[in-house]
């Protein structure tokens, strides 16, 4: 199995710093291949949101290569790596509010992250960052941690009314800010050509899954330099359409 994979970010048209972080890793073990792959986005009023989604990225970093290969050369389950990310998520969670106490500030981000080896994918997320999963169609796989969208669950409201409801962005929880985290976790099996989309949520307000799939359709995918000028691509109609937030995306194409 082989990977191929691009990345994009964009300041945006309003906001004077990027709080978006990103990673993507690629590792081989034996005959196995590897990639993991975040997307954090710092909250946006919050003070030094930068630096909290930048201190989760290099958490997660730390964790692939420090704890990781403890966990392949012994044999694991989900669960296993559910514990792990549990103990990441609490111990970040404590850093930076740690920090924002120190500081007498406030900050905050969401997470999330998707791990492949090989065709085997494992996925956790925080927040209203998301992770689309592409083949013969597109298929949000992450469900956001959002007030409108536990509105939506509850029947309370609607998809169309949750788009422009003035609370869209408002998180139920994030990595930081909250006193417990509790992060979502899937884990499943991808197949050769599937595209795997993680964003913030600047590079999906204003632009559909319908048009994603239309740039990011698997077929279309057969280089890294075609992936990363169709990012930079919807970061444009992301802009020209007066997206306010930072944008930022990353594609994993299994070839």
């Amino acid at each position: 199995m082989n990977y191929l994979t691009a990345s994009y970010t964009d300041i945006g048209i309003r906001k004077k710093t990027n709080q978006d972080s990103m990673i993507i890793l690629k590792a081989e073990s034996s005959c196995r291949k590897i990639v993991f792959a975040s997307v954090c986005d710092g909250m946006g009023g919050l003070a030094k949101g930068e630096l909290a989604s930048a201190t989760m990225c290099r958490s997660l970093e730390a964790w692939l290569i420090e704890r990781f290969p403890i966990l392949l050369a012994k044999g694991f389950s989900p669960d296993d790596i559910w514990d792990e990310w549990e103990k990441l998520i609490e111990f970040t969670n404590r850093a930076i509010s740690n920090y924002a106490t120190d500081n007498r500030t406030s900050l905050g981000t969401t997470c999330t992250a998707l791990l492949l080896l090989d065709n085997i994918f494992y996925l956790m997320n925080v927040g209203d960052s998301r992770i689309y999963r592409l083949s013969d169609n597109i298929y949000q796989i992450t469900k956001d941690q959002t007030v409108v969208q536990r509105e939506i669950d509850a029947g309370r409201m609607t998809y169309e009314e949750a788009m422009t409801h003035p609370e869209r962005s408002v998180l139920l929880q994030c990595i930081g800010a909250s006193a417990d985290v509790h992060p979502d976790y899937i884990s499943g099996v991808a197949n050769p050509g599937d595209v795997f989309l993680l964003c913030s949520d600047g590079f999906r307000h204003v632009v559909s899954a319908e048009e994603f799939y239309q740039a990011f359709n698997p077929q279309m995918m057969i280089s890294t330099d075609i992936m990363e000028q169709k990012l930079q691509e919807i970061t444009e109609i992301n802009k020209q359409r007066m997206e306010d937030d930072n944008i930022s995306a990353l594609l994993i194409k299994l070839a």
